[in-house]
């Protein structure tokens, strides 16, 4: 097995997607960061609910993360398919609330701690699109997440 760690780190640098090397707090590294926080969540949350379109966002997490890691002028292969699962996102909010009252819900679950970081991501994504240009397909994805975790809460 090839090592895991390589020092290359141990200064406060890293390295982008093609090995531009950039602070760690970079702020495509701290969205990259809070993405990654999330990704862990929702697999804690899939471990106990098994859910097809939470795995589908998981992958689509990592193809993002690739995205944002990618220096401006480059082109990432990796296919997008934020648009598609909001639609699917927004398909399935709209089931799961369309017997339901909606209103203040107190958190008690590992949804809500997923939520409420999905929030985080978003904030970070607003302010790295102030920096880097986000795609807006990806900037709408999270925000319905948020509100697909809270609809799975209910």
């Amino acid at each position: 097995m090839k090592q895991i760690y390589t020092k290359t780190g141990d200064e406060g640098q890293t390295s982008l997607r093609g090995g531009m090397r950039v602070d760690k707090d970079d702020i495509r590294i701290e969205t990259n960061g809070q993405i990654d926080h999330l990704n862990a969540l929702l697999g804690v949350v899939r471990n106990d609910m098994p859910d097809e379109l939470l795995l589908d966002v998981q992958r689509e997490l990592m193809v993002i993360m690739s995205h944002i890691a990618t220096p401006e002028g480059e082109v990432n292969p990796k296919p997008l398919h934020s648009k598609e699962l909001t639609v699917r996102m927004e398909k399935a909010i709209d089931g799961q609330t369309a017997e339901k009252s909606i209103g203040f819900v107190l958190p008690c679950s590992m949804l809500h701690v997923a939520r409420t970081q999905c929030r985080t991501v978003e904030r970070r994504l607003w302010t790295l699109n102030r920096q880097f240009a986000v795609e807006p397909d990806v900037l709408r994805f999270f925000n319905r997440l948020s509100d697909y975790l809270f609809a799975l809460a209910l």
